[in-house]
C-alpha cells in the first residue's frame, strides 16, 4: 500500500488486497453496483487465487476506482505465453471524471507491458475512445460452428451439481489434468472457469460418463453451445460432439478455437457490447489467424 496524490485529493493505492475483508467487502459492493455480481463465493470456495491481481484506489477503506488483470498462461499453438487480460474495470458514480482509471491503467502497464507477451480486454461500446489512448487497437475474432444432422433421440449427459464439494472437487481435478482440445487454452488456470461454473453457467457443466469427459453447454432449441471440453484421455472432439447432440439439435457453436478447423465453418465473431483490444506492439499476434479467446478465459 502507498499513499497517492490523484487530482488534488490523496488516496490509498492498493495492489491485491484479497484477504483483507473490510477491502475486499467494499470492492465486492462496488463490483455488485456496477456489475451485478461479486466475487465472495469465489474466495470463500477458495478459487480467488493470486492470477486475478485488482489494482485500486481507495478513500479511507471505501473503494473509488478499479482495474484488475488476470494472469493467463495460455498454450498458444503448443508454445507457452503469459497473457495478461484486463477487466473490472470500474470507478465510484461519486468519484468518476477525476482520472482514476488513467491512474490505475498507468500502473498496470507499467507493471505488465514488459512482462508479459500480450496484454488485452474487452471493452463495452461506452469506453471505445478510452483505450486506444493507452496503445490498445482493436482485434477481430473468429468462431467456429458446424450443421448437424442426428436421429439420435437423446444424449449421453449426465448434469453436475456445482453446489456439491464433490462435484466441484472432480472438475477441479479433470480441469487441471485436461488434454487440450483448443489452438488457444488455459493452463493450469482452473480458478477461472469455477468463476463462471459456480456462478453464471452452474446448471452447464455435464459428464458423459463412458467417455470420463466433463463438457460446459448451453442448449437453446435447435443450438448446442460448446463453451469448453476436460478430459484426461485423448478422446476425439468429434466422438465427444457426438455424444451430446441429439436429433433436436441442428448446429453446434464452440466457444474456443479446435486444432482443427477443417469441418467447421468460420464466422466473424460479432458481440453486443463486447470489442476485443489488444496492445498494438502486440497485433501481429493475431494477423491472419482465425481464431477466439475461449470463451471461459474471459473475465
Amino acid at each position: 500500500m502507498e499513499y497517492v496524490n490523484v487530482n488534488g485529493k490523496t488516496y490509498r493505492y492498493i495492489v491485491n488486497f484479497k484477504d483483507n475483508d473490510a477491502l475486499r467487502n467494499s470492492f465486492n459492493d462496488l463490483t455488485r453496483k456496477t456489475f451485478g455480481f461479486d466475487f465472495e463465493e469465489w474466495y470463500q470456495n477458495g478459487y480467488w487465487q493470486d492470477r486475478y491481481i485488482p489494482y485500486a484506489l481507495f478513500d479511507g477503506e471505501h473503494i473509488v476506482s478499479n482495474i484488475s488483470i488476470n494472469v493467463i498462461e495460455f498454450l498458444d499453438r503448443g508454445e507457452k505465453k503469459r497473457y495478461i487480460q484486463i477487466g473490472t474495470v470500474m470507478t465510484d458514480e461519486n468519484y468518476r471524471n477525476q482520472g482514476f482509471n488513467r491512474f490505475l491503467m498507468e500502473k498496470v502497464l507499467e507493471d505488465w507491458d514488459d512482462n508479459s507477451d500480450l496484454i488485452y480486454l474487452f471493452a463495452n461500446d461506452s469506453v471505445l475512445d478510452f483505450y486506444p489512448k493507452f496503445g490498445f487497437v482493436p482485434a477481430t475474432e473468429y468462431q467456429h460452428s458446424r450443421e448437424i444432422l442426428t436421429d439420435i433421440d437423446a444424449t449421453n449427459l449426465t448434469k453436475l451439481d456445482m453446489s456439491s464439494a464433490n462435484n466441484r472437487s472432480f472438475l477441479v481435478n479433470m480441469i487441471n489434468s485436461s488434454k487440450s482440445y483448443s489452438q488457444l487454452s488455459m493452463q493450469g488456470n482452473a480458478s477461472l472457469v469455477m468463476f463462471y461454473c459456480t456462478s453464471f453457467m452452474a446448471q452447464s457443466v455435464y459428464y458423459i460418463k463412458a467417455l470420463d469427459v466433463i463438457v460446459i453447454a448451453d442448449f437453446d432449441d435447435s443450438i448446442l453451445y460448446l463453451y469448453d471440453v476436460f478430459s484426461m484421455k485423448d478422446v476425439p472432439l468429434d466422438d465427444i460432439i457426438a455424444a451430446i447432440v441429439s436429433k433436436e439439435i441442428k448446429k453446434i457453436v464452440l466457444g474456443f478455437t479446435p486444432k482443427d478447423t477443417t469441418s467447421f465453418d468460420i464466422t466473424l465473431l460479432k458481440e453486443e457490447d463486447t470489442t476485443l483490444f489488444v496492445m498494438k506492439n502486440r497485433l501481429e499476434i493475431f494477423s491472419d489467424r482465425k481464431m477466439m479467446f475461449p470463451v471461459l478465459s474471459h473475465a
